[in-house]
């Protein structure tokens, strides 16, 4: 049984108990540029209309850029992918180590950056925007999902895993 109140840090280790895949949501910051994010709390939210969810964090320069275009990409990581989860975690990311990486990007008609050789990629249209504490929670249309065979990378406990055996 829980005692007092529930401080932020117990939080966070409680919650790092449900493992999750990890996506890279990204966006084209200026011409020709992207800014990503990597977002382990992302949700699917609707069958029809297809929506998505992804809590972005107040102060994260994802936000702006996504009320400005209102179209961003969604990109399922593959197991071998976690240096790109890693790079897309950073605030400043430069595209020096972006190159030595091998980040790829494919850009749809409607100049959404989408992630080559990931496991999933979703473009998507902002449906909506609901503050929630220090996060919002991102909604959106997904207008065009593309799926590859391949395995997830996965985050628990503050680790990377890959899916090992069935149980």
């Amino acid at each position: 049984m829980l005692a007092g109140p529930l401080t932020s840090t117990e939080f966070r280790r409680a919650l790092g108990h449900f493992a999750t895949g990890v996506t890279v949501v990204t966006v084209e910051r200026d011409a020709g540029f992207v800014h990503g994010m990597t977002a382990n709390s992302f949700a699917s939210v609707s069958l029809d209309p297809p929506l998505v969810s992804v809590c972005v964090d107040h102060r994260a320069r994802l936000l702006p850029l996504l009320k400005e275009k209102q179209r961003f990409g969604v990109n399922v990581l593959r197991r071998e992918q976690q240096a790109f989860s890693e790079f897309f975690a950073r605030i400043e990311q430069d595209g020096d180590t972006q190159e030595r990486l091998g980040v790829k990007f494919l850009w749809t008609d409607q100049k959404i950056p989408l992630l080559e050789n990931v496991l999933c990629q979703l473009s998507c249209k902002l449906s909506g925007l609901h503050a929630a504490g220090d996060h919002s929670i991102v909604i959106a249309e997904v207008e065009n999902a593309k799926f590859f065979d391949g395995e997830p990378l996965l985050f628990y406990r503050g680790q990377y895993h890959c899916i090992s055996e069935k149980p």
